[in-house]
């Protein structure tokens, strides 16, 4: 068994010579205590493996950072790997917020849903075409877009209670020739 000494000596010798055994004697004590590490913290089996795997990876990376008067080489070990987590469950909540942002896709219609609903859009049009053109130029504006009545009738020159006449009959004879679709 080695001491946490040949431990950070073993880090100094990555950093200095990029010495693989002493890499590999640091992985085999070090990767299964990682992954305990991070399944108590909640981690699956797989993601577990995953966060000691790059644990190690960046302790080969970044060997040449260790400091031993700062923290002995569990301790900073163990602290890459604990960020690793944090930053894994924080890329995993991004991702979760992005995706519950985009809307469930629309089931698409049945073919006969499809066929009345381009049928009653053909009625509608032709009823609408049979609005007189001082009829429609209102409906148009209001409902097409957007326009309040009062807007309307500054953007026509026309009296307020006009405006609203013409929307009144313009629905009236909308509704008797669409009665059936409600």
């Amino acid at each position: 068994m080695e001491t946490h000494t040949d431990f950070g000596e073993l880090i100094v010798a990555i950093a200095t010579r990029r010495d693989r055994d002493a890499f590999a004697r640091l992985f085999a004590f070090y990767a299964p205590r990682l992954k305990a590490m991070a399944m108590r913290t909640g981690a699956s089996g797989e993601i577990a493996e995953d966060i000691a795997q790059d644990a190690m990876i960046a302790v080969w990376q970044k060997a040449a950072q260790f400091d031993p008067a700062r923290a002995s080489a569990g301790t900073w070990i163990f602290t890459i790997a604990r960020n690793l987590r944090i930053d894994g469950v924080r890329a995993a909540r991004r991702a979760d917020a992005l995706n519950s942002d985009w809307p469930e896709p629309e089931s698409e219609a049945a073919p006969d849903e499809i066929v009345n609903g381009l049928e009653q859009e053909a009625r509608v049009r032709a009823v609408l075409r049979d609005l007189s053109a001082d009829q429609m130029q209102v409906v148009q504006l209001s409902f097409f877009e957007g326009r309040a009545h009062g807007d309307i009738s500054t953007h026509l020159g026309i009296p307020l209670g006009t405006v609203k006449s013409r929307l009144r009959l313009a629905l009236t004879r909308l509704r008797a020739a669409l009665d059936d679709l409600r």
